[in-house]
């Protein structure tokens, strides 16, 4: 039998923290890896005390048809990265990896093609995380290199806000 990769057992973990996720349209689970410790993990959430999108039971952005990607300021939920880079400490995030799955409120399964909101790259970006591991199928994942990040600016040639 041949053994699980590093990366997927990760994953397969972050897959796991995202079971306890709360949004109804996707849920997310983060883990921080650093030097093949677990330093904390992160789903997508109601801020503790609030209510949860799965108790209110209804999503105001999909009450107001609002297309994935957008709008986030309306959304309840701390996203799973910034509830694990919260849960964590910056020397324990200090070139460490991120390990990143999606799955369906509907039926648990992997949804492929996720990564990083804008938000979340920029706390990803400050807590000094070197790695983004996203899954895309139970055995395949992307890694995305933050630094990219950093050097991809998307607010170059931009002026003011």
């Amino acid at each position: 039998m041949e053994r699980r990769s590093k990366q997927n057992y990760y994953l397969d973990i972050a897959q796991s923290v995202a079971e306890r996720g709360t949004c109804l349209r996707r849920k997310f689970g983060a883990i921080i890896v650093n030097n093949d410790s677990i330093v904390s993990t992160g789903y997508a959430g109601a801020p503790r005390g609030r209510q949860n999108c799965c108790d209110l039971n209804f999503c105001l952005r999909d009450k107001l048809n609002i297309p994935r990607g957008e709008r986030y300021e309306l959304c309840r939920s701390v996203h799973a990265e910034a509830n694990a880079i919260i849960a964590a400490s910056r020397e324990q995030m200090i070139g460490a990896d991120l390990y990143l799955v999606c799955i369906s409120p509907a039926d648990g399964s992997v949804v492929g093609g996720t990564c990083c909101c804008s938000m979340c790259k920029r706390l990803v970006i400050n807590a000094g995380i070197k790695r983004v591991f996203v899954r895309d199928t139970v055995d395949e994942y992307k890694v995305f290199n933050v630094e990219d990040w950093v050097t991809e600016d998307d607010s170059l040639g931009q002026r003011g806000y």
